[in-house]
């Protein structure tokens, strides 16, 4: 069965009480079901931006995307979750990732674990909250039930097990991570592995997850290879097609816009996807075009 489209912005740059709720009434305006925030430092704090953004619209839910798990003690996070699901009038999608930036570590002297061990805290993370988050003895209580929705991005086998176990939303970033902590893309046919090795993982689930995407690049323009050619210095192994045809690439008319991601559905299964608060207002069109779609 096919979903239907829906779609998220990340909002990233911090803001006082006005600005935040400004921003935030926009990408209502503009038609995104979801307002989003992410887990980096220099960022908006995640919880209170998202009480915020609940306060100051009527329609979208809010989320994370995503909490790196590494900065979290699961039981304090579960509270965190809890509380704010509750003040958001259960409005809350919580994504949570294994983290990937050794930088930001380090400025919190948090240790930056190998890649087996970040996905291991990730686990254990994940298995307290669905335990918390469904126990009705929790306090404080979240809205929903059976328990907040669950994100998680990654990747990686061991990352999409757990989603096939957990997760209602599973999130594809595109690019996958080096043991340095550095990120690499990927192009169509790699995407496509992971997705299907996911697929296989949760061939027993009773009901299939939510797929998401998030895109890296929006531009409505009639020169799709003038706007990509910047993007080429940092992908010196792949060509000027090769980059058009990357899925986390967007580029285009508007109506060439939508029909990439109507494909890009049919192909990889992705209805929900994200962009970054920068393409906020250039993508608007592209989701008036294919709202309820």
């Amino acid at each position: 069965m096919t979903r239907p489209f829906r779609f998220g912005v990340n909002l990233m740059a911090p803001a006082d009480r006005a600005e935040w709720r400004a921003r935030c009434r926009r990408a209502e305006q503009l038609g995104y079901d979801v307002i989003l925030v992410p887990d980096h430092l220099d960022m908006p704090a995640p919880f209170p931006s998202l009480v915020a953004a609940a306060e100051a619209t009527e329609r979208p839910r809010v989320g994370t995307f995503v909490l790196n798990a590494g900065f979290w003690n699961p039981t304090l996070l579960a509270r965190e979750t809890a509380g704010t699901d509750a003040l958001t009038s259960g409005r809350l999608e919580l994504g949570i990732g294994a983290g990937y930036v050794r930088t930001e570590h380090e400025r919190a002297d948090i240790p930056f674990l190998t890649p087996r061990g970040r996905v291991d805290h990730l686990r254990r993370t994940v298995e307290e909250l669905d335990r918390s988050l469904r126990d009705e003895a929790h306090r404080p209580a979240p809205a929903q039930r059976p328990r907040v929705p669950l994100l998680i991005g990654g990747n990686g086998d061991r990352v999409l097990r757990l989603a096939a176990e957990y997760a209602d939303t599973v999130a594809f970033a595109g690019a996958a991570g080096d043991k340095d902590g550095s990120l690499s893309v990927l192009t169509a046919d790699r995407l496509e592995a992971r997705v299907a090795a996911y697929r296989a993982f949760a061939a027993l689930r009773e009901s299939p997850a939510e797929l998401n995407l998030l895109l890296q690049m929006v531009a409505v323009t009639d020169d799709r290879r003038a706007a990509v050619r910047p993007l080429l210095e940092h992908m010196p192994h792949l060509s000027e097609d090769e980059v058009l045809e990357l899925p986390i690439v967007a580029v285009g008319s508007v109506r060439r816009i939508a029909e990439q991601l109507r494909e890009q559905r049919e192909r990889f299964g992705f209805s929900y996807l994200t962009v970054l608060e920068p393409a906020m207002e250039a993508f608007a069109p592209v989701v008036a075009e294919l709202a309820g779609t």
